[in-house]
């Protein structure tokens, strides 16, 4: 199983923050670093240093690392015009030597539209997927040709479809709880499907409704990576657990419920599950930034006993 390391920088990270998490992942051996994209902290506090960008962000991440994946879970599709995305994730992915992947998604937090006077449409689902067609097929057009398209929400052209990425195809992921809409998405443009926050059960089912809908589209489901988004909290002792999950302001039972908490025999016992249900990589959603120790010991006793 891929271990990823998932930050919310909205809730308090300068890029420096997100430099040494990041280095600290490539270092401890995990498989990527990714971020989520929002402009407003959620829940009480007062949001200092305030927002990071997601894509200044990841490109600067770009520069200063060699090894891990860089991404996003999920790039708000009301935050950027599909043609201007495709430009700057294909830059960066030229920055970084071909390591980015896109999670897209359609935006759901109001408050940091109306906080930052973004658009905030009503139809939402619609336009994240002309996006992901605008976004791919840009990347797909052959040097030389162009790209047009014509969509209730967009239209493009004779674009020259420029810059390429510098991989042959940027993964691109697609997530999300929805019954019907979501899979066949996801089935149509993603490399990967995500499920965040979301139990054994739910995550099993959801998994079911998307394979369904690639094979129901002519595509083999094993040709889509299934992954997990969790909140984690590893400790070497109950009160090593006890005090992370004080840090990030969360209860340990409700942890050990709805994420991934406990002793490191405790975590890896739950993964070793999510992976029975198909799951082949999970993001870590690590709440406190500041402690490095915590993925060290993940590294060192949880990634370890998943083979």
């Amino acid at each position: 199983m891929d271990l990823r390391i998932f930050t919310e920088p909205q809730q308090g990270a300068d890029y420096d923050t997100l430099l040494k998490v990041a280095r600290a992942t490539e270092e401890l051996g995990f498989d990527a670093f990714f971020r989520s994209d929002h402009y407003l902290r959620m829940g009480p506090g007062d949001g200092l240093p305030g927002p990071t960008d997601a894509w200044i962000t990841l490109a600067g991440l770009a520069r200063e690392t060699r090894r891990i994946r860089l991404g996003t879970l999920m790039t708000a599709g009301t935050f950027r015009l599909p043609g201007v995305l495709a430009i700057q994730v294909a830059q960066v992915d030229q920055m970084s030597g071909g390591r980015i992947e896109l999670g897209l998604g359609a935006g759901w937090f109001e408050e940091e539209h109306t906080a930052y006077g973004i658009p905030f449409p009503k139809e939402k689902f619609g336009r994240l997927e002309e996006q992901l067609a605008i976004v791919t097929g840009l990347w797909e057009t052959e040097v030389g040709k162009t790209f047009s398209y014509e969509g209730k929400h967009y239209r493009l052209a004779d674009s020259p479809a420029l810059p390429k990425p510098a991989q042959r195809k940027i993964p691109v992921l697609v997530g999300g709880h929805g019954a019907t809409r979501t899979p066949r998405l996801a089935a149509r443009y993603a490399d990967e499907f995500n499920i965040p926050f979301a139990s054994l059960e739910d995550t099993e089912r959801q998994f079911g409704r998307v394979r369904a809908a690639a094979e129901e589209a002519g595509r083999p489901a094993g040709d889509l990576v299934y992954s997990n988004a969790l909140v984690v909290c590893v400790g070497k002792d109950d009160a090593e657990v006890a005090r992370r999950a004080a840090a990030i302001g969360r209860d340990v039972e409700e942890l050990k419920a709805n994420g991934l908490a406990g002793s490191p025999a405790e975590v890896a016992d739950k993964l070793g599950r999510y992976a029975a249900v198909g799951s082949s990589r999970v993001y870590l959603q690590v709440l406190d930034l500041d402690d490095l120790d915590h993925l060290e010991l993940i590294s060192a006793q949880v990634a370890p006993q998943l083979g």
